[in-house]
């Protein structure tokens, strides 16, 4: 009696347990899977409470596939890809401390239309806004160097409207550094136009005329986008950077003339009756005229700016950029000429008369030098192949 009862319990239990069974892990078909959006892999359909859902899905919405996972109590699965969508509008930040969201998750070529790819040109336009350099006699301490005239004080450079020209050609290394070569060429600074040249005792004003300079530099180019530490800007429409640049400038500075108009006494202060007819008196209206020269010399840039993107593989540049382009210096030849006064023997104080000979003379290794320097603000025009 108890054995049969023993029976009759343990075969209740077994037909509870596909009960529970059913409930806990539910069995789909694979219409009803369909209509819910999960499709079942076809070799495991006739396999009861094997749960393997592929990647794929039908026409439901998001909504609809929560809704009907509630309903038959079962969790919606988080592996069921969505259909991707390409970005669009405003790029992600980079480098935000609120999402790790950036150009780093994407393929640049398709999600990042600042990014650099390729071979390109470009061609830059800016001004200086500042001009650093002067220019001052190095025969300063020799021998009766007041005679050639010239800055024996340091005196800034003359300058207008110095506009700098850019021509580069350069290629991308990947989104965030691009190499180039480039030709950058400095014009519209000269010659200070007044100057203080020595007097043997002490310093008189001097006037200048010519000595335009230029600098040709050939510079290699290294850039690097930044937007990964500060984020795009504007909205991702401009990316910011920074740059420097090494090479070799050819600095030239072109002939002047140095003219000092004042009167110079030759006799130590006692005047033209102190010394005998036809001897030298006094000079007058001196002038030095210095031969320019060229003189290559290291050169370095330093650059940081804005990249934005105009479509068609063009990109513009504004940039801020510091160039600092080495000595500027003559060929140290200086022809000096001016006017002699000569005592005619009367023994008066204005006992003298001009020379009636022109008086010439030639100094050779004194040299003027002055450093170079600009701070521009630009625009450079790339365009991408």
């Amino acid at each position: 009696m108890r054995k049969a009862k023993f029976l009759g319990y343990f075969s209740g239990m077994l037909s509870f347990v596909p009960l529970v069974a059913g409930a806990a892990y539910p069995v789909y078909n694979p219409t009803q899977l369909s209509n819910q959006g999960y499709v079942i892999n076809p070799q495991y359909a006739q396999q009861p409470n094997l749960q393997i859902v592929t990647n794929q899905r039908s026409n439901v919405t998001p909504n609809q596939l929560a809704a009907a996972s509630r309903a038959n109590g079962r969790p919606m699965l988080n592996n069921v890809a969505s259909n991707p969508n390409r970005v669009t509008g405003a790029l992600p930040r980079v480098g935000s401390s609120a999402t790790n969201a950036g150009r780093q998750y994407y393929q640049s070529a398709d999600y990042d239309r600042l990014a650099d790819s390729g071979l390109y040109i470009g061609l830059s336009a800016g001004y200086a806004t500042m001009v650093s350099g002067s220019m001052s006699a190095d025969y300063a301490g020799a021998k009766d160097a007041f005679l050639a005239p010239g800055s024996f004080r340091e005196s800034d450079l003359q300058h207008d409207s110095v506009i700098p020209f850019q021509i580069s050609v350069g290629a991308a290394i990947n989104s965030d550094v691009r190499v180039d070569f480039s030709f950058l060429r400095y014009s519209g600074s000269s010659y200070a136009s007044n100057v203080q040249t020595s007097t043997g005792d002490g310093f008189a004003d001097a006037t200048v005329s010519g000595g335009a300079i230029t600098s040709n530099a050939t510079m290699l180019n290294v850039y690097y986008n930044i937007d990964s530490v500060t984020g795009y800007m504007a909205g991702g429409y401009l990316r910011p950077y920074i740059g420097a640049g090494i090479g070799l400038s050819l600095n030239t500075i072109a002939d002047y003339v140095v003219f000092d108009n004042h009167f110079y006494d030759e006799t130590g202060g006692l005047g033209p009756g102190s010394v005998e007819a036809g001897f030298l008196t006094a000079v007058s209206d001196i002038y030095g005229y210095h031969n320019g020269g060229t003189t290559e010399q290291i050169a370095f840039t330093l650059e940081g700016g804005v990249t934005t993107d105009m479509n068609e593989g063009l990109k513009i540049d504004f940039f801020v950029r510091y160039a600092h382009l080495g000595q500027v210096k003559t060929s140290g030849s200086v022809v000096v000429s001016q006017t002699e006064w000569l005592s005619d023997g009367s023994g008066t104080d204005d006992g003298e008369y001009e020379a009636p000979y022109d008086s010439v003379m030639h100094y050779t290794n004194w040299t003027e030098s002055g450093r170079l320097a600009n701070i521009d603000v630009g625009v450079r025009l790339r365009l991408e192949f």
